[in-house]
């Protein structure tokens, strides 16, 4: 299929808005930028309307994070999802994926507990995941506190799709169950070299290779083991199999579609539920770009309903 034409124009608007790439800059730069192109070209009417939202504080791995919980219309306990934002363990936070929580939130009918990790450089790997591993189970032990029933599931998108399968992972090993995990075009595997999504898709399209290599070395810098450390690369797991049931998410112009697709085959292969949902037309990022684009705003309904089911056991 051809680049949804809503995207493409979204594409030129930012290639003729002067600012350079990511990769091209400071980790503050991009965080400024990121901070604008979410959240900073909201208009009041475009934020998705829940029943509350409250900043509060949960267990990290070293100490309290900030986290904001959104809590969906009705009555009666509901799943509650711990969400991890994108933005290349680099650059994200609270405000960039405040939408993107609310949709979730109202789509899935859920309890959404967004989780502000530390972010590299400053912290490199190995501590946002294990701010992720020691937040996702204080949500697991409050669950019930939040206002949610015993459905517990993981959540985010990009490099926070990567942080939810790892927390998936974790949480197995330590005998904790998950009811499901969604995982938007999620960096699953940093072989990426093996993948000819990363040739087809790598510049032009939103998240390009270089800016790939710019996040990864700022996270792992320091880092000598192994970079196929599943930590970093939950692909590369011994042992997928007992995990929970999966949405995963791809976009068909990122350069990251293929292995996001690969992991999904290597769930099922390993006899767990997942389920691919693949987003013709629309690049890495298009999760906070239904406003702009009909396409886009479709996928994101259709996949975060089916994670809500998938949550509730449907």
């Amino acid at each position: 299929m051809s680049l949804d034409p809503h995207l493409a124009g979204v594409l030129q608007m930012m290639a003729g808005s002067g600012a350079p790439p990511v990769h091209q800059g400071t980790p503050e730069q991009g965080r400024a930028g990121y901070l604008a192109l979410t959240i900073g070209s909201l208009t009041p009417e475009q934020v998705v309307p829940v029943a509350s939202v409250q900043n509060t504080f949960v267990d990290g791995a070293a100490g309290p994070l900030k986290a904001r919980i959104y809590r969906p219309e009705g009555t009666g306990p509901v799943p509650t999802i711990a969400f991890f934002h994108g933005g290349g363990f680099v650059i994200g936070d609270l405000d960039t994926h405040d939408n993107m929580c609310r949709d979730i939130c109202r789509g899935a009918g859920a309890v959404v507990v967004a989780v502000d990790y530390r972010l590299a450089p400053e912290h490199p790997f190995p501590a946002g995941i294990e701010d992720a591993v020691a937040a996702a189970r204080w949500v697991v032990a409050h669950a019930r506190e939040l206002g949610g029933n015993d459905a517990v599931g993981v959540a985010g998108d990009s490099a926070g799709g990567n942080f939810s399968a790892v927390v998936a992972q974790q949480l197995r090993d330590a005998g904790i169950s998950l009811a499901a995990q969604f995982l938007i075009y999620p960096a699953t595997d940093h072989a990426l070299a093996a993948y000819p999504s990363i040739e087809q898709n790598g510049k032009g399209y939103f998240l390009e290779a270089d800016t790939m290599a710019w996040f990864y070395g700022h996270y792992v810098s320091g880092f000598d083991g192994d970079p196929l450390d599943p930590r970093l690369a939950p692909l590369q797991a011994r042992n997928l199999a007992n995990l929970p049931a999966a949405v995963v998410v791809t976009a068909e112009f990122d350069p990251l579609r293929d292995s996001g697709a690969a992991y999904a085959q290597a769930l099922q292969a390993a006899g767990n539920q997942a389920e691919h949902i693949a987003g013709p037309g629309l690049i890495h990022g298009f999760f906070d770009m239904g406003r702009w684009s009909p396409g886009a705003q479709a996928v994101i309904q259709r996949s975060i309903r089916r994670f809500g089911e998938v949550l509730r056991g449907a």
